[in-house]
């Protein structure tokens, strides 16, 4: 156990939820008791691996990189075939393209489940990101090099496709964090080859970004859509698609700290989010505490982390969101007549309580 956690109850329990939380196979379930999110995110995954590398924990890491890696080499075959359509100039319907969510053994979920979006190309982005920091500059394993190559494949042809944002929404494929994800998975895929095609494929992301997703000078959500969104937070920390020093990841981070700070601090997605009425989010607010962190404020990170601290139930437990100043309030009710209360624990929200505590400290 890390000095963070032996100090911090709800840092101990961060890590008890997500060593708990780790199937026997690698992977990480988004929320063990939220029926619906009952699946692997490579979203959630990665965020979780990269928590467990920040305080020590690598051998849990390890196992789900390499879950991950089994996962998409097991449907090598669906992947090929969205790549070969992509390069012959096609769009694959959604429902053909890899999955955004495995279940907890690597396979696809059944479509007898509820159906909802399950076409998002972050999460492969997000899981090559997480396995550079995790490999620290050692060589890919022999076991993961396909997939890595694979992966970097996929997202170098993909990456214009419409699909749904980070948050399993919108569904037009205009999501400026989703770029920002494929960018820093080519980056990531770069280091761990030494190809320097998936170097040039990332800078490609980053001059469609630069060119369509900014507007008074911050980036914005879609280049036909000028609101801002907490995930943009993630273009400088930690994916680098710019330096967090650059003007305009601080006038992002600026924008969503004015337009998307609610009571006591807590960060919103995005302002018209419905979702349990659109409350705050804990994973946004650490990951706003991740940045001001790194980037000397270390005052700020500490409010915030703290806001999320006071989040924590009697057990330490984080939720997804807390909904007491909803942006929509009458839409609390009818998400939890549907899917229950809101998912308590959240996996990634704990990852990301983690990373932000070992940053601020």
């Amino acid at each position: 156990m890390t000095t963070i956690t032996q100090s911090d109850p709800v840092a101990q329990r961060s890590l008890e939820v997500l060593l708990q939380g780790q199937a026997d196979s690698g992977a990480f379930i988004a929320s063990p008791a939220f029926p619906v999110y009952r699946y692997a995110w490579l979203r959630d995954g990665a965020f979780c691996a990269h928590a467990l590398d920040r305080v020590g924990e690598r051998r849990a890491a390890a196992a789900f990189h390499a879950w991950a890696g089994r996962s998409i080499e097991a449907h090598r075959e669906l992947i090929e075939a969205a790549v070969g359509r992509v390069r012959t100039g096609e769009a694959p319907p959604p429902e053909v393209m890899p999955p955004t969510r495995y279940t907890l053994d690597g396979g696809l979920e059944s479509a007898e489940d509820e159906p909802w979006p399950n076409f998002q190309i972050d999460g492969y982005g997000m899981w090559l990101w997480a396995l550079s920091g995790h490999l620290r500059g050692d060589a890919v394993p022999a076991d993961l090099a396909p997939a890595v190559e694979l992966v970097a494949r996929y997202l170098q042809a993909a990456w214009r496709l419409p699909c749904f944002d980070c948050w399993e929404e919108y569904g037009d494929g205009e999501h400026g964090s989703t770029l920002a994800a494929a960018a820093a998975g080519l980056d990531a895929a770069a280091r761990l080859t030494g190809e320097r095609a998936w170097r040039d494929a990332a800078d490609r992301i980053r001059d469609e970004l630069l060119a369509r997703y900014t507007t008074s000078g911050h980036f914005r959500r879609g280049p036909t859509d000028d609101r801002v969104d907490g995930s943009l937070l993630w273009l400088g920390v930690p994916f680098g698609v710019l330096e967090p020093d650059d003007p305009r990841v601080k006038a992002t981070v600026d924008t969503v700290r004015r337009e998307l700070s609610g009571p006591g601090g807590g960060i919103y997605r995005y302002r018209g989010d419905t979702y349990y009425g659109g409350g705050q989010w804990l994973l946004l607010t650490s990951s706003l505490a991740w940045h001001d962190a790194r980037t000397g404020n270390p005052e700020a990170a500490a409010e915030a982390q703290a806001w999320v601290r006071e989040q924590a139930t009697a057990t330490g437990d984080l939720p997804e969101q807390v909904t007491g100043h909803a942006q929509t309030p009458g839409m609390v009710q009818p998400w939890r007549e549907r899917w229950g209360p809101v998912a308590t624990p959240l996996l990634w929200s704990h990852a990301m309580y983690l990373i932000a505590e070992v940053e601020t400290r």
